[in-house]
Formats: structure tokens, C-alpha cells, sequence
């Protein structure tokens, strides 16, 4: 399995960043004695980049200065100023240090008109010795004083110890170099007190400059994407950008999410995608249709029932229909009232694992987009945990982001309660929770919250906060699923998607009558999702020996057997004689 560094170094490497691969441009020219590089190409780069206000307004900056630099000669005075980038994964941190040294090379800013390529390295994890330096130590000894280097270091690792004697050290370090470097620090996006105080630590040695990238928006996103399937002579359908940001969400719903680089992947899939669909025909279209862009949603197959249809259909869900309907129609009736006078419309979902809860979330903001009761009416799916950042002042930042990409949209959040994941954190887990609040309060009608989690750690998570038990205006509980309504799921899911035989069946039935008391009253008992594994492993074992008998897939009784015999699908059916009635 592929590590989460590797995946990230696939997706930025595989064409991700076109803004990056562009500003390598430049700097190839540039070190190849200017290459005709000249101000106006470099800030047309610049302009070009999504977000990133604060780094425009820096190279602006830039070329104001640079007259009174050249006509006073004090390049020395521009060789003491270093940056410090705040700025997330994926959010294009090497194509702006490429950017930079582009920029102060054609300004001629440090005497020179040339800059070697940029360095980066990252400091290790916080240590009394020099060790974590080791590295950036390292690179630093290579130079020969014939070049200014522009080397980024991320200090990510130290952000709490930037006060330390070994870090003050390490600055000293920097300060004597500056003749030979321009130095960027890099840390996450974090939040701007954090950042002027890691500044203000810096500044005891060095001049720094911070400068910050927000993450970016759905707009950005999207002008982004238009422009990167533009260069490729196609363009999207007006009604196919709802599939694409489910797509994003859904890219995001891991907590694994790099930014530009994801969205670029994405775009490269779905560009394939389409140039095989059109493969052949004479006339082969360049839009981007809805159905185009559904076919990228991987995560959830896509319906063409309404909300309420899908409601209606599911199995042993009478109360959650009945509830679901009285919240419509609630926010329906405030919805008539003036916007500071509508209550909080935000959800608790509890239930064990598998009772269907993120199923209800999905059809739920799709009713609510139906109904427009929602503006986008988009489904954007975490983890407790998610808000939660790494580094002390990252956190706000990341439920700020994340609250941001939801608003006239549903924002679920599963396992609500991991904010607290260990005591060693849990300062984080309350910044989480109190940001999170402030939004569902501040936006009580532009977007619905729905907290999600077993009923112990609903009651322990709502026992944190106050504010947070009122703003959850309703209650849904999800009840275990009773033998006879799993039977009903794995029935209905075989009928409605597979060709099967007359015995499966009546075999399944069998087996869901049989499972013990134990077995699915214990907490390891996953519900829907128990029976939807089963299906698969059964899909599986058809799909097997279709391909190897050459025939078409049909579920068979005996796939059935297979799949349900396996290690943590098995147990033992208890042999007595039957009954007329079911045991619940």
C-alpha cells in the first residue's frame, strides 16, 4: 500500500501543478542567462496564479522598491529581508518560491541578475541537539558564494519552540549566510495571531516578511478548473459543476486532500475519461456533460430518484421518515422569517455503526436541494478528527476551511467525538468544537451541521460545550436493524443490481435468521454495512468464476455460501427447531 507521502508525491508529480510547471518554466530561462525572461512575463505568471493575494501584493511590493534599490545601491539592505509562507499542502508553495526567485532575479534585487535554483528542506522534529538542523545544515554548506540560492525551510516541527536556544542558534546560523541565501520559512495556514507570533520570533535575528495563503475556495477552484480543461480544448456543461464538487468532497471526505494537485488529478481523469467516450464517433463532442461528470463520483452511485423517493425505499427507517419530514417542513416555515430571527436548523445523528446514518445525511441534503431550501445543497463529508490540525494554530484555520466549502450545503461530520482522540490534544478538539460553533451560529441558515456518533459519545460530546447542544436543534435516533430487515437490504440491493439464481435467496434468509443475539447486538456488529460487505464478498466470489468460465455474472447460492463462511462473515448457526415466530 502506498504511504500518504508517496500518494501526495504521485499526484503533484503526475501533471498536478500547471501553475508549477510554468514557473519551473521561468526559472529554466532565468538560469540560462535571463533567456529573454522580463518583468512583464514573470507577473503575468504571477497574476495567472489561483489565490495567493498576499504573494501578488508582495511582488508588487517588489517592483516598486527595486528603482530606489538600484539607484542607491543598497542591495545589501534587500539581502537582510526573508519570508515567512504560511500556506497548506497542495496550495502551489514550490511554484511561488520558483516565482519569487524568478522575480528578484529579473529585478536584479540582490546585485546579481541570476539566482540558483530553489532548495528545499524541512526541519525534523524538536530535539535538544542539533540534530533536526542536520540537513538544512548540510545544504547550507554547499554553497560557494558565486550564487545567491533561494532555500525554503519548512519549521512546521518547531512551531512552539521557535523560542528555543537551539532554534535561536540555528538562526544565527542564517543570519551570517545572508549575503549567499534568500531565506522562505514555511508553515501550515495557520491562524494570523499564530502567524505575527512565529514572525515576531524570527524577527529577533532576521527581517521577515509573512505572507499568507488562505486555502482555496469553490470559486477559485472552479476558475481553476475551467482554465486547466480550456488548455485541453474542452469545456464543462453548466449543469455538470454539482458532480464535479462532489467529486472534490469526496476527494476531501479521507482528510487527504493536496490541493491544486488533487483537483488536477481529478480534471486528468475526467479528461480521459471522456476523450474514451468519445473514441470513434464522427463527431465527438468537447462539453463536458452532466453524465460526464457523474461518472467521476466513485464514492456514491448516483440516483435518479428524488429525495423523497429514496427516502420511502429505505428499509426500517418509519420514525427517521417521519422526523425527516417534520425538519423540511420546520425549515420551510423559518425560512418565512427574517434571516436574524431563524433558528439554528444543524442535526445530531445517533446510532451504532452501520444504522444507515450517513445514507439518511446524503438524501437529506438532497430534499433540502430540492426543496431550495438550500442554495447548493452539496454533500461534504468528515471525520471528527478532520477539523482537527497538526500543529498548534492550524486548527481554526482548518474547521474555518471546512465550514467554508459547506455553506449552503450539508456538512456531515461521522465519528464526531474523535476531536478528542487522546488527552494530549484535546486543547485542539476544543478549539475545533468552538470554531465550529461560532460558524453553525454565524451561518445558522446558510448550512446544515449534522453531527454524527454512537449515543455515549454524542452525550460526552455535547457535554463539552453548551453552545453546542443548542445549536443541534434536532435529534435523529438510528435504531439497530432487526434479522428480518438485514435480510430485507441484502434481498433488495441483489434484486435490484445482479442476475441470480432461485436459491440464493432463501439461503440468505437462512443465514440472517440464524445470526445470534450476540452477534448482532455486540458493538463490533456493523449493521447495513455488515450486510453490504456480504454482498460484495458474494459479488466477488460470482465475479471470479465468471472470469473464469468465461460467462456471464450470476449469484448463485453457492457464492453465497462461500462468502458467507468466511473468517468475519461466519458463526455458528445454533441447530433447533424452528419456530414460528422470528427471534429481535
Amino acid at each position: 500500500m502506498e504511504t500518504e507521502d508517496k500518494k501526495r508525491e504521485m499526484q503533484s508529480g503526475a501533471g498536478g501543478d500547471a501553475d508549477g510547471e510554468r514557473a519551473e518554466g521561468l526559472r529554466g530561462e532565468n538560469s540560462e542567462a535571463d533567456g529573454g525572461l522580463t518583468i512583464e512575463r514573470v507577473m503575468s505568471e504571477i497574476d495567472g496564479m489561483v489565490g495567493g493575494r498576499d504573494f501578488k501584493r508582495l511582488a508588487r511590493e517588489l517592483i516598486e522598491v527595486a528603482p530606489m534599490i538600484h539607484v542607491t545601491g543598497n542591495y545589501g539592505v534587500f539581502a537582510t529581508q526573508s519570508y515567512l509562507f504560511s500556506i497548506g499542502e497542495g496550495c502551489g508553495s514550490t511554484s511561488y518560491l520558483n516565482l519569487l526567485a524568478a522575480l528578484i532575479s529579473v529585478l536584479g534585487l540582490r546585485g546579481v541578475n541570476s539566482i540558483a535554483a530553489v532548495s528545499e528542506v524541512a526541519l525534523g522534529p524538536y530535539s535538544n541537539g542539533t540534530e533536526a538542523f542536520n540537513n538544512a545544515l548540510m545544504q547550507l554548506a554547499e554553497t560557494d558564494g558565486s550564487v545567491v540560492k533561494l532555500m525554503c525551510i519548512d519549521i512546521s516541527e518547531w512551531l512552539d519552540k521557535t523560542d528555543s536556544a537551539e532554534f535561536k542558534q540555528f538562526l544565527r546560523v542564517l543570519e551570517r549566510l545572508n549575503p549567499y541565501y534568500i531565506f522562505v520559512f514555511k508553515i501550515p495556514f495557520v491562524a494570523k495571531d499564530v502567524l505575527e507570533r512565529i514572525k515576531f520570533s524570527l524577527n529577533d535575528l532576521l527581517v521577515v516578511r509573512s505572507v499568507s495563503f488562505p486555502p482555496l475556495g469553490r470559486n477559485d477552484v472552479k476558475n481553476y478548473a475551467e482554465r486547466e480543461i480550456a488548455k485541453y480544448r474542452f469545456k464543462v456543461g453548466k449543469d455538470a459543476w454539482d458532480y464535479f464538487f462532489d467529486r472534490i468532497s469526496e476527494e476531501k471526505s479521507d482528510g487527504k486532500f493536496y490541493g491544486l494537485a488533487t483537483v488536477k488529478k481529478v480534471i486528468n481523469e475526467l479528461l480521459y475519461n471522456k476523450m474514451l467516450a468519445e473514441s470513434g464517433k464522427k463527431r465527438p463532442s468537447l462539453v463536458i456533460s452532466r453524465k460526464d461528470m457523474s461518472a467521476l463520483c466513485g464514492v456514491v452511485e448516483k440516483s435518479e430518484l428524488s429525495g423523497w423517493e429514496q427516502l420511502d425505499r429505505l428499509v426500517g427507517a418509519e420514525e427517521i421518515k417521519s422526523k425527516i419530514k417534520e425538519i423540511v417542513e420546520k425549515t420551510e416555515r423559518a425560512n418565512q422569517l427574517a434571516a436574524e430571527d431563524r433558528p439554528c436548523i444543524h442535526v445530531r445523528f445517533v446510532g451504532n455503526s452501520g444504522t444507515g446514518k450517513t445514507t439518511v445525511a446524503r438524501i437529506l441534503a438532497k430534499i433540502l436541494k430540492e426543496k431550495g431550501l438550500l442554495r447548493d445543497g452539496n454533500f461534504f463529508e468528515y471525520v471528527g478528527r478532520d477539523l482537527c490540525g497538526k500543529y498548534i494554530g492550524e486548527t481554526a484555520p482548518k474547521t474555518l476551511s471546512i465550514c467554508r466549502d459547506a455553506y449552503g450545503s450539508v456538512l456531515f461530520i461521522d465519528e464526531a467525538y474523535s476531536v478528542f482522540r487522546s488527552d494530549d490534544d484535546r486543547d485542539f478538539g476544543r478549539e475545533a468544537i468552538q470554531t465550529l460553533v461560532g460558524e453553525m451560529k454565524n451561518h445558522r441558515t446558510d448550512f446544515m451541521v449534522i453531527l454524527a456518533d454512537y449515543a455515549d459519545n454524542m452525550d460526552r460530546l455535547t457535554g463539552v460545550s453548551e453552545d453546542l447542544k443548542k445549536c443541534l436543534t434536532y435529534t435523529l435516533n438510528f435504531p439497530d436493524f432487526t434479522r428480518e430487515q438485514l435480510y430485507e437490504i441484502y434481498a433488495a440491493a441483489v434484486k435490484e443490481k445482479f442476475a441470480y439464481d432461485d436459491k440464493i435467496l432463501p439461503a440468505a434468509r437462512e443465514y440472517f435468521e440464524g445470526l445470534s443475539r450476540e452477534f448482532i447486538t455486540s458493538k463490533e456488529f456493523s449493521n447495513a454495512r455488515f450486510v453490504h460487505n456480504l454482498l460484495e464478498r458474494t459479488w466477488a466470489k460470482a465475479a471470479l468464476r465468471g472470469e473464469l468460465d468465461n460467462s456471464d455474472i450470476v449469484l448463485t447460492k453457492d457464492d453465497f455460501d462461500c462468502a458467507s463462511k468466511e473468517k468475519d462473515l461466519s458463526f455458528d448457526i445454533p441447530k433447533k427447531t424452528k419456530m414460528g415466530f422470528t427471534f429481535r
